[in-house]
């Protein structure tokens, strides 16, 4: 298996999915001649041409209702957001059709479109360009949301979404873009809807997905030099979640913390906390179900102020110490 990174892997999926399929195409803001904002599909538009792999104005409502129309009339468009902020100018497209339409019709329309979309802080992009808002996607009836972790998981995941019949939110965090790992070549799929045990342990079970796998993974080597044992799992696809493998993990461990990126208020973490404290896990907890989460502020621009409205290493290994009282 090579190493290779996560923007490589993701074009890696669209580029194997092109060519499998001729109706899979890519379209969005400079995703052609430039290669994308972060260089995601560098060297797609010298293979696939203009047709598939298309520049489109600086219209992110355009861009979505394009995709929509494409996907209910038998394309599987992949639809690029510079910023995943600027879903904002397309909810209708996305929320009020996308989402809708093969409800409306009874199954008789399929939606199959992917909309990918650089997400988080740590660039200094500021208030609006550096948000996580994959939550608010979630509570969309008819989307399904995917937030990959690493390499591996942007490229299986990303094949799994161009090849639903279902509208998917892909959100890519842009500091995980230049991060290496192991990745299959050829064909690799990792079906929706399944969470991964990333590490086992027995007596903490922490939820994270995104950048902030990598900072869990951090706290939980450096608590395990006192001998605490953290289960990871990262649940991959945010929606429809697979809390089986969740809940089962926290029986086991007895305590649950969940950490992301996005604001707490409103964030993925309380649904989390909620369907764990409607389980059979519930009955298991020696301690109360822990968030650590962004603060409920703006990005800043500010470099050192950015940096301490996420959870970091230090936050997260201090929240340990404290569940394990």
């Amino acid at each position: 298996m090579r190493e290779i990174t996560y923007a490589q892997a993701i074009n890696e999926a669209m580029s194997q999915e092109m060519r499998n399929n001729p109706d899979v195409f890519l379209m969005g803001e400079d995703v052609g001649l430039y290669g994308g904002a972060f260089g995601v599909s560098v060297g797609m538009f010298d293979e696939f041409g203009a047709d598939r792999v298309r520049d489109t104005p600086i219209s992110e409502a355009a861009i979505a209702g394009c995709a929509t129309g494409a996907a209910a009339t038998g394309m599987r468009p992949i639809a690029e957001m510079m910023f995943s902020d600027f879903m904002t100018i397309a909810m209708d497209q996305i929320v009020n059709q996308a989402a809708k339409m093969r409800y409306m019709f009874g199954g008789k329309a399929k939606v199959p479109m992917v909309v990918r979309m650089p997400e988080g802080s740590g660039t200094g992009a500021a208030g609006q360009h550096s948000q996580s808002l994959e939550a608010w996607m979630c509570h969309v009836p008819g989307l399904k949301v995917v937030a990959p972790s690493t390499p591996a998981d942007a490229k299986g995941l990303l094949t799994a979404a161009i090849r639903d019949d279902n509208p998917v939110m892909f959100f890519e965090q842009k500091l995980l873009y230049r991060v290496k790992g192991d990745v299959p070549e050829g064909e690799y799929v990792i079906p929706l809807g399944k969470s991964h045990i990333v590490q086992e342990g027995k007596d903490l079970t922490i939820v994270t997905y995104g950048r902030m796998l990598q900072v869990v993974q951090q706290a939980a080597e450096a608590v395990a030099k006192d001998g605490i044992s953290v289960e990871i799992i990262d649940p991959r696809t945010l929606y429809p979640m697979d809390t089986e493998t969740i809940v089962n993990s926290v029986i086991k461990t007895s305590r649950a913390m969940i950490v992301h990126e996005a604001a707490v208020t409103g964030g993925l973490g309380g649904e989390i906390a909620a369907k764990l404290a409607g389980s059979e896990a519930f009955y298991y907890l020696d301690a109360p179900i822990t968030r650590v989460c962004g603060l409920d502020v703006p990005v800043p621009y500010c470099p050192e102020l950015e940096k301490n409205i996420v959870p970091t290493v230090d936050k997260v290994t201090k929240a340990i110490y404290e569940i394990m009282r």
